[in-house]
């Protein structure tokens, strides 16, 4: 496979809770990366910069939308600490080969429920129903290899490889 296989599109995937317990017919909204940002000015500096905080984010949010009311739908809705694993099959095409390539990737998902939409009843329709899950953790693993890790609650900030936070996690003794 040569190095220039253009990435096309998810081919589909299966969302588990726990691992193993698949959870139906849903889709995901994943969450945003928004860096924390503080305003720097003062002498030596013509204006202002929003600077961001090294290795950290808002609030992140994960959002399953459900076709009708569910049973797993309800289940995430509990008071507890929820591990999604999202688990898909990417499709690229490889120019050089002129052919179809499979990559799998995977999200693992750790947080905790923020909100749970019931949606609506109306005759013939999906409900709209979904759940929001304040995620303090992700991590996505394209072809075997770990392109994403943020653990908000252990001070990791990987991307592309990089840890952000190693130096930071020194600094504080956590090493």
């Amino acid at each position: 496979m040569s190095n220039n296989v253009v990435p096309e599109k998810l081919i589909n995937f299966r969302a588990y809770n726990d691992g193993n317990d698949l959870l139906g017919v849903t889709d995901v909204q994943l969450p945003s990366l928004d860096a924390m940002t503080e305003t720097v000015k003062g002498a030596g500096i013509a204006g202002e910069v929003d600077s961001p905080v090294l290795g950290h984010f808002g609030s992140m949010e994960t959002v399953l939308n459900w076709r009708t009311i569910s049973k797993p739908g309800m289940n995430l809705a509990s008071q507890k600490g929820i591990s999604l694993d999202l688990r898909g099959a990417q499709q690229f095409y490889d120019p050089e080969k002129s052919e179809y390539v499979v990559k799998a990737v995977k999200c693992v998902i750790r947080g905790v429920p923020k909100k749970t939409e019931l949606g609506k009843l109306d005759v013939g329709t999906t409900t709209g129903s979904s759940n929001t899950i304040e995620t303090n953790y992700i991590k996505v693993i394209i072809a075997g290899e770990t392109v994403l890790e943020v653990d908000k609650y252990n001070y990791i900030s990987n991307i592309g490889g990089t840890d952000y936070l190693a130096d930071v996690r020194e600094a504080l003794g956590l090493n």
